[in-house]
């Protein structure tokens, strides 16, 4: 099952629990807000972390709900239009992770499927894999995770699909088979498979009136995305628990829970500070995100067959 670190009002942490599995089944993941990087074709290295998107439940929230939100249930995050995020995963606990921008897989770029797959592999692996960044397009690379309006053509799920349907982020998590954990790592010290402290990343401490929004693909980042070393037959794929992200501008957010985003927009001056452009477009108040920096379609249709 899936739950906040806090019950009520705001919290950071999203937490996946199998008790019933064993009493370490346990991952933790938290979104990090980030500088948005240049979609100019260039390859850069990994940003660091400002801190982490706030997080609600969406039975939490006391304004306007859409019947989509209500249906699916979840968890609600603002996003500005000049932050970016990646998805840090923390645990001791082996896990698969299936990640989807609406409908459509983040590892492999293909349409949705239930269940685990290796041909291609369409999960990651944890705590192998602490935290992903964006869209696996190529071998060491992602394009980062960037939030747009549903509607606009602009999100992966519509360059993909050609429909503007679901929106939002969806999580699957499948646990280790408890015997299979057992056998593998009962008998060795916790810290064999803990994350290393340098691999671990720094971290401190919307756009229009649409309310749904999307996951697009930005800037390139290098980033590997490792192999599942153990196989797919160790993974419990009937105790998977599963949460659907829904994304809110900074209007929407306010509008449907009573009360504006607890987080403030990355500045111009953050970016200047960082060497990192900064583009008009990314103001609060801009009306249209008309020919930004993350024109899809020109990279995402030369790609065939579910290929990115």
């Amino acid at each position: 099952m899936f739950e906040l670190n806090r019950k009520k009002g705001t919290a950071t942490k999203l937490r996946a629990r199998f008790p019933k599995v064993h009493p370490k089944a346990e991952l933790d993941i938290t979104f990090q807000r980030t500088l948005r990087i240049p979609d100019d074709g260039k390859d850069y290295p990994l940003p660091a972390g400002l801190g982490r998107l706030p997080l609600r439940y969406i039975e939490d929230c006391e304004g306007e709900l859409s019947e989509h939100a209500l249906n699916r249930g979840g968890i609600l995050m603002p996003m500005y239009q000049s932050e970016a995020t990646w998805i840090d995963f923390r645990c001791d606990y082996p896990v698969a992770i299936k990640i989807a921008a609406g409908k459509i897989n983040a590892v492999t770029g293909e349409p949705w499927s239930n269940g685990l797959h290796v041909e291609p592999q369409d999960y990651m692996v944890a705590p192998e894999q602490p935290w992903l960044d964006g869209f696996s397009v190529e071998e060491g690379i992602v394009r980062q995770f960037v939030a747009e309006p549903l509607g606009h053509g602009k999100t992966v799920e519509e360059v993909m699909t050609g429909e503007a349907e679901w929106g939002g982020l969806q999580i699957i998590v499948y646990p280790m088979k408890a015997d299979e954990y057992r056998k593998r790592f009962e008998q060795l010290k916790e810290e064999l498979y803990d994350v290393p402290v340098f691999l671990r990343r720094q971290s401190d401490v919307c756009m229009s009136a649409c309310e749904s929004m999307g996951m697009a693909a930005g800037g390139r980042i290098h980033q590997e995305i490792y192999e599942d070393e153990f196989g797919i037959d160790v993974w419990d794929r009937d105790r998977a628990s599963r949460c659907f992200v829904h994304i809110a501008n900074s209007t929407a957010y306010e509008r449907m829970t009573g009360r504006p985003p607890p987080s403030t927009p990355i500045t111009e001056h953050e970016y200047h500070k960082q060497g990192i452009p900064w583009f008009m477009h990314y103001t609060e108040n801009a009306k249209a995100l008309g020919g930004g920096p993350f024109d899809l379609l020109e990279d995402v249709r030369h790609v065939s067959s579910g290929q990115w």
